[in-house]
């Protein structure tokens, strides 16, 4: 009996990649979870790995969500007609989600910033954060928390053993 490849469920998510800097640089006030409109050697790419998310952000244009600057390294082993590797890609977002998304782009100081992107069953997703850049004070207090926390789990680690 021959298996056809559609009729076999995926199930879980693979992560591709996150953006770490991000986190670092921006406050993450609320995250969206979007599809996106993709060539297929882009997909193969995104199964190796290969993208980078360092300067990419999202903005809303004729009431269409864009993703900008999200380079995908293109893929070796296809054709000549191979994909540009930082074009705009469509984001692909429910009505309401999309509105809500024009008011906090027309607060100021919010910015969209992609955190996650990975796979959902087989269909790429990506994780928008709504962000508020931070402050040198902000980093350093961050920094500051990170580093008591990490000095108070070797404390606890010492007197168990």
């Amino acid at each position: 009996m021959k298996i056809n490849p559609s009729d076999i469920p995926r199930s879980g998510s693979k992560l591709i990649t996150d953006n770490r800097r991000a986190y670092y640089e921006y406050h993450i006030l609320e995250t969206y979870e979007a599809g996106m409109v993709l060539l297929g050697s882009e997909v193969k790419s995104l199964r190796h790995g290969r993208v980078q998310m360092v300067d990419a952000h999202a903005q809303v244009v004729r009431q269409e969500l864009w993703l900008y600057n999200l380079h995908i390294t293109p893929f070796e082993k296809s054709s000549y007609q191979n994909h540009v590797p930082t074009r705009p890609r469509k984001l692909l977002l429910h009505r309401g989600e999309i509105n809500r998304l024009i008011g906090k782009q027309e607060e100021r100081g919010l910015t969209l910033i992609p955190t996650k992107m990975y796979f959902k069953d087989g269909i790429v997703k990506l994780e928008l954060g709504v962000a508020k850049g931070k402050k040198l004070y902000d980093k350093r207090q961050d920094e500051a928390a990170k580093d008591a926390k990490r000095e108070a789990e070797r404390h606890m680690r010492r007197e168990v053993s």
